[in-house]
């Protein structure tokens, strides 16, 4: 037998078959090492350049803010700084050759007419094709916002064609233009956003990757640079929330795929091992000491955050989609009373609302949660309980809660409490309701002579017609007729020695503050006894004219009396100082245009031809205690200006053509 035939002991095939199976679970380990090696650098790789796109999308819009906050900047020097056409197209002109961004500026009246207009030089108009009314929808909702929150504002972008085929997608920014309270004009600037694009985001992030503008829902509206494609994307949002307009400023970022990594792998079993072994001990220990670090980071900025809130004196309160509290400061709970473990988790109705209310709440937070209702920017008013039982009035801020993915998941609430300011406004009004009395009292010490003389007339009336009806008495037969007429005409006389009376009387009682709804022609019936005992004195001849079909205005009687006879009694005086040869008074009454929201105002002005409003005179006009009369007090039309705001309405002046001044003020008017 030969030796090859000799079977090989049984311990030797079993030591080989153990090193063969130890070779093949380390091979078997190496490459899952190798896989988890690649696997892990791939992540790494993807989160550090996805961490480089949202970077450079947050560095790239931090950009855009700086560059729109110094245009508005320039542009709020250019119109401060020109009023006369020519120079203000010379300093447009300037402005447009520094910013290419800029492809039209436009001087606009309160009315948004249009005083001027530049175009870029370094394009063609933008309108010239189809003309500026196509886009003037966006001009107006941008310098209604404008107009609301007395800042500069921002419309919705617009696409415009062009003569080549394609197309610009614009922005309008609108700039009030106010001067001692009084709107004067706006200025209008149109950016393109492709422009914005590529004067503020740097050229070498242009070459190596592709940043948009978006529409919320991914809509394109303009496009910078141009990424090579490859087989991976990174993409990074980032909102920018303007004043009036919102849009997603988009950056996206492509890579080709990695070339193999396994080439050759069973021939360098022993060298791949080992270098994987370290590779992954030292990718491990590498990423657990970033881990640590961001951990560290977030735990850091989590602290910073609490403090900050914690050292809040507004309440903040997040709920989500469902209604239910989420999150609150400590300032919210001080405020109600609760704990957080109390709020935390609570749906409708919330421990805080008062339980007559409660239903009324919970309607409104339906609505608002099923999206049909956007919380006014400046904030509601509404009334909550403390765990004591008091109510007190709050003001809340709501804006919506926005994740990474750009999704609402709820709504956050500054909640203030205005328990001090309704106060300090009840002392105020009061104060004023003092000062009005004050008023009005100085100003029946004036008419006191006028008013014995308008008195003595049907007083003298009365004593001749009673002293003619004993007359008549006398004879047998007494006339009946005579006596029916003589007995009319001293109840008429005296009537109107009442109304002259009570008219005095009720101006100076000093009453609460109670709107009511009167008729416009009411409230010129009650001043005019009290007018026509001065313009009768000095010559003035008062012409009143209440439009027909007017409806009711909500005011305070009393106040808004006061208001129109402090304007007659002005503009009388002035008249008479002035000598002029044939004073003329008229109060006028009449509706106003429908504003955009659909309120109805009622305009009441009162006109004369006197010298005017000198011009050292106009900006200190509504100042308190300011006044040109060797006896005025300086409170009249600072009161009146104080009223009308109060009514939510404005008081303003112009001259009156070809002589004279003009005062108006607008009252709300009832809904019909």
């Amino acid at each position: 037998m030969s030796a090859a035939a000799i079977p090989a002991p049984a311990g030797v095939r079993l030591s080989s078959w153990r090193r063969w199976s130890l070779w093949g679970l380390l091979g078997a380990l190496v490459l899952a090492l190798l896989v988890t090696v690649v696997y892990l650098a791939a992540r790494y790789e993807a989160s550090v350049a996805q961490g480089d796109v949202e970077r450079d999308a947050a560095d790239a819009l931090s950009d855009i803010r700086s560059a729109l906050t110094r245009n508005v900047q320039e542009l709020q020097a250019l119109q401060a700084g020109q009023r006369d056409r020519e120079r203000w197209l010379a300093a447009a002109d300037q402005l447009l050759r520094a910013h290419r961004e800029f492809v039209r500026l436009e001087w606009r009246g309160p009315d948004l007419e249009l005083r001027a207009e530049a175009d870029s030089p370094y394009r063609n108009p933008a309108f010239a094709r189809f003309g500026r009314a196509n886009s003037l929808p966006e001009v107006q909702q941008a310098c209604t916002a404008a107009r609301r929150i007395s800042s500069h504002a921002y419309a919705r972008s617009h696409f415009v064609p062009q003569a080549d085929g394609l197309g610009l997608e614009l922005m309008e920014l609108c700039l009030p233009q106010v001067e001692v309270g009084r709107l004067m004009g706006f200025i209008v600037a149109t950016y393109s956003l492709s422009d914005l694009l590529a004067t503020q985001i740097g050229p070498q992030m242009g070459r190596s990757q592709e940043i948009s503008f978006t529409e919320a829902d991914g809509t394109r509206l303009a496009m910078h640079g141009l990424a090579r494609r490859g087989q991976r994307v990174f993409s990074a949002q980032q909102l920018l929330d303007l004043p009036g307009s919102t849009m997603v400023l988009r950056m996206d970022s492509w890579r080709h795929a990695e070339p193999d990594l396994f080439p050759n792998v069973m021939t360098a079993l022993v060298t791949v091992m080992s270098i994987a072994l370290v590779t992954v001990l030292f990718l491990l220990g590498h990423d657990t000491r970033r881990r640590l670090r961001v951990e560290e980071d977030l735990a850091d900025a989590l602290a910073f955050r609490k403090a900050m809130e914690d050292s809040l004196v507004t309440g903040l309160r997040a709920r989500d989609l469902q209604g239910r509290t989420t999150y609150v400061n400590p300032a919210f709970c001080q405020m109600v009373g609760f704990t957080s473990d109390e709020l935390l988790g609570q749906g409708s109705p919330a421990p805080y609302w008062p339980p007559e209310l409660a239903e009324d709440y919970r309607k409104r937070q339906e609505v608002r949660l099923a999206g049909h209702a956007v919380p006014p920017r400046d904030g509601f008013e509404s009334v909550f309980m403390r765990k004591d039982g008091t109510r007190f009035p709050v003001l809340i801020i709501e804006a919506p809660l926005i994740n990474a993915q750009g999704l609402q998941t709820g709504w956050m609430s500054a909640v203030l409490d205005i328990s001090e300011q309704r106060r300090v406004e009840e002392l105020s009004r009061a104060s004023q309701e003092r000062l009005q009395a004050t008023a009005r009292l100085a100003t029946v010490g004036e008419m006191a002579s006028l008013l014995s003389h308008e008195l003595n007339q049907p007083l003298a009336a009365i004593a001749s017609y009673a002293n003619g009806s004993m007359n008549l008495l006398q004879q047998a037969p007494a006339p009946a007729s005579d006596l029916r007429v003589a007995m009319a005409r001293i109840a008429e006389q005296a009537d109107r020695a009442g109304r002259v009376i009570k008219s005095v009387h009720d101006f100076v009682r000093r009453r609460d503050q109670a709107r009511e709804a009167l008729a416009p022609q009411a409230l010129v019936d009650a001043i005019l006894p009290l007018v026509n005992l001065q313009a009768r004195k000095l010559g003035v001849r008062v012409d009143v004219r209440v439009a027909g079909g007017l409806p009711r205005v909500l005011c305070d009687r009393t106040m808004v009396e006061q208001v129109l006879l402090n304007l007659a009694r002005n503009a009388m005086q002035a008249m008479d100082e002035a000598h002029v040869p044939a004073p003329r008074l008229v109060i006028q009454a009449q509706a106003s245009p429908l504003t955009e929201a659909g309120k109805r105002w009622l305009e009441f002005s009162v006109a004369d031809c006197g010298p005017g409003i000198a011009p050292e005179v106009r900006s200190r006009l509504f100042t308190p205690f300011f006044t040109t009369k060797e006896e005025g007090m300086g409170l009249g039309l600072s009161l009146c200006r104080t009223v009308v705001e109060q009514h939510g309405g404005q008081l303003v002046y112009e001259d009156n053509v070809p002589q004279g001044t003009i005062f108006r003020f607008t009252l709300p008017a009832q809904k019909p």
